[in-house]
């Protein structure tokens, strides 16, 4: 399905799963951090387009099957992903660092650092490479960097920054928490859906849907 058609650059926490919901609703296929844990989706490779920005790397087949993206890896892949998807539109979720390093603090950094980490999991422990290296240059999975939140918030605020700077106003979209559908649907062409704009993903989701997860992949590599 791909190329990609949107590219959501916003960091993990500030609505990018409620914003994959909403974009399927509109009809499009979304890739997520999520999807990542629903089939092979090649943690490697992204981790090799990070660590080696100069090699040749098979966009198609890493978003094969999406039209959309949102959320890591995607969102520390900006410059590649626009050079090579020059149509595509980009979309950015906004949050308040402090709701934001919160929310990290109680979910994704304890995933990356304890799930991931101790995962007996052999594809588990290839996303936990891929999180170590691509997610905010691998603070969100190192305990004493991920605590230095002056600098954790300083490395927040230049991506957004640059995201803002870079890509031009016409191709860009920046939403903040909480919003629903008039802007996005007028950005994208869209007729608003007669359902709410979707609110998911909360804390003790995130926690019960990543402890499925393990459990659904310690199954597979057992069978």
């Amino acid at each position: 399905m791909a190329p990609l058609k949107i590219i959501g650059v916003g960091y993990g926490r500030t609505g990018t799963e409620s914003l994959r919901v909403a974009l399927n609703m509109l009809g499009y296929n979304t890739h997520h951090m999520r999807e990542m844990f629903n089939r092979d989706g090649h943690p490697e490779v992204f981790q090799e387009a990070y660590e080696h920005p100069d090699n040749e790397i098979d966009w198609d087949m890493l978003y094969d099957g999406f039209d959309a993206a949102v959320d890591w890896p995607t969102a520390e892949f900006l410059e590649p992903l626009m050079k090579k998807y020059p149509d595509a539109k980009i979309l950015l979720t906004e949050r308040d660092f402090e709701s934001w390093y919160k929310s990290v603090s109680n979910t994704l950094h304890p995933m990356a650092t304890q799930v991931m980490k101790s995962s007996d999991s052999e594809y588990m422990r290839r996303i936990h490479s891929m999180v170590s290296t691509i997610a905010m240059n691998g603070d969100i999975a190192d305990p004493k960097r991920f605590q230095n939140k002056e600098d954790i918030k300083k490395k927040f605020e230049e991506h957004y920054n640059k995201v803002k700077r870079i890509v031009p106003k016409d191709r860009l979209l920046v939403l903040q928490l909480g919003e629903g559908w008039n802007r996005l649907c007028e950005f994208l062409d869209k007729p608003i859906p007669n359902e709410p704009y979707p609110r998911t993903n909360s804390t003790k989701e995130l926690q019960e849907s990543v402890e499925k997860i393990y459990e659904q992949l310690k199954e597979k590599e057992l069978n």
